[in-house]
């Protein structure tokens, strides 16, 4: 089987690459990390790029068994500890020493990780955490056959970044009341834009609106009547 490595600042990067290159969807492709990337001290120094490699999923022939495909048959019945298996093994891989709390809220699977270094694993805004995320989603829903909500979480970071950024949203939503004009925040991933929506949607004086193409895009903040 052909093996391919791709590079990109995050993990996410490296396979968003790898599937605009290969021109196949990220749902046929056998990621492995190799390396998952690092912004280096305060950003600034020792920086390392994320490193993947990816095999192309293929159909077995009749009477064979793929063996990459027995790999995410669930071990365990239960979804939960399916899940925090799956998240271990990804992370001896890295190789990060931490353990994994596992719980399930309104209906999600919550897998909290803890430990020293943990913090390396957020990344940028969170860029390693969602790489996490995504990685450890497709292999529990492809395992169970089913939609498997899973959020991946280092040391409370998306609770601590929720709090930011509708404090964010709220200080900016008084700044386009206070001047009288729309005020544009910098580019977010969908789930950060959801908190400013989220955070403004009962201010009768403002409304918000996504501008932008791709992953990425701004929320105009807009005083009513202009």
């Amino acid at each position: 089987m052909e093996t391919y490595e791709f590079e990109g600042k995050t993990t996410e990067e490296a396979i968003e690459n790898a599937a605009r290159k290969l021109n196949l969807p990220v749902e046929d492709l056998n990621v492995d990390i190799i390396e998952p990337g690092s912004a280096g001290i305060f950003g600034l120094v020792g920086g390392r790029k994320a490193k993947i490699k990816v095999t192309l999923k293929s159909t077995p022939e009749p009477g064979e068994t793929d063996e990459r495909e027995e790999s995410v048959e669930p071990l365990e019945t239960d979804e939960l500890q399916f899940a925090r298996e799956t998240l271990t093994k990804i992370l001896s891989l890295i190789p990060v020493e931490a353990t994994i709390r596992a719980d399930r809220i309104d209906g999600k699977i919550n897998l909290n990780i803890i430990g020293d270094r943990s913090g390396l694993l957020i990344g940028r805004k969170g860029k390693t955490l969602d790489a996490l995320q995504y990685l450890v989603s497709k292999i529990v829903n492809k395992a169970f056959d089913k939609k498997v909500h899973v959020i991946v979480d280092s040391e409370d970071y998306r609770k601590r970044r929720k709090d930011s950024v509708t404090q964010l949203a709220l200080k900016m939503g008084e700044k386009a009341k206070r001047i009288k004009k729309p005020v544009t925040m910098n580019p977010l991933n969908p789930h950060d834009r959801r908190l400013v929506h989220l955070a403004l949607k009962d201010d009768e004086n403002l409304e918000t609106r996504s501008r932008g193409e791709g992953l990425l895009k701004k929320v105009v903040i807009i005083p009513k009547g202009k």
